[in-house]
């Protein structure tokens, strides 16, 4: 039997599927397909967590900033038929007044990170971004930790717009977070900037 004949027969997946996973790997289903990658490598996690600490205090608490939003590390996402697992998301808290008590959203973010990897550069930007597209979230961003680089997207027209990319030591107002400088050298384990 041919692949492409294979690949029609196939069944999408199922979120019975994905509970079949272990717990040690990260499962998302993209497009029908079940897609496993094993937890992030410590210089990932840390450039997550660095960009949370950044933006949590003056977007999601108003302390030296706007206020106004709900960030989440990892949020399961279930946006049609799929299920997505992003680095971070945020809402504006005037679309998701409160966080629901559930274990996966189904509101639509207004912004999501990915942390790319080697193992999950291709998939988020083919795979996930047309999706988070699909689906109208207003902003991304793609941060490399390897290349230390942020890329700031925009949503216009149904088609991502490229902002701006920054790197190394550069500080930043990032879109839709822009209300305050971000010294990003901090996302990729610096105490100062080079």
């Amino acid at each position: 039997m041919s692949a492409a004949r294979t690949s029609a027969l196939k069944k999408p997946a199922t979120y019975a599927d994905l509970e079949r996973v272990p717990g040690h790997l990260v499962a998302e289903i993209l497009n029908g397909e079940l897609h496993t990658t094993p937890r992030p490598r410590a210089r990932h996690a840390m450039a997550a967590s660095e960009i949370g600490s950044d933006l949590g205090p003056p977007f999601g608490r108003g302390r030296g900033g706007p206020g106004g939003w709900w960030l989440l590390v990892e949020p399961e996402l279930h946006l049609q038929s799929d299920v997505l697992v992003p680095d971070l998301a945020g809402w504006r808290r005037d679309r998701m007044p409160s966080v629901p008590d559930e274990a996966a959203l189904t509101l639509r973010p207004d912004w999501v990170c990915e942390v790319l990897s080697p193992s999950t550069e291709s998939r988020d930007r083919a795979i996930k971004l047309p999706i988070y597209a699909r689906e109208g979230v207003p902003f991304a961003w793609l941060v490399n930790p390897a290349s230390e680089t942020l890329e700031v997207m925009r949503l216009e027209g149904g088609r991502w717009v490229l902002l701006g990319t920054f790197a190394g030591d550069a500080v930043v107002h990032a879109e839709p977070f822009d209300a305050i400088a971000i010294e990003i050298f901090h996302w990729w384990g610096r105490d100062a900037p080079l």
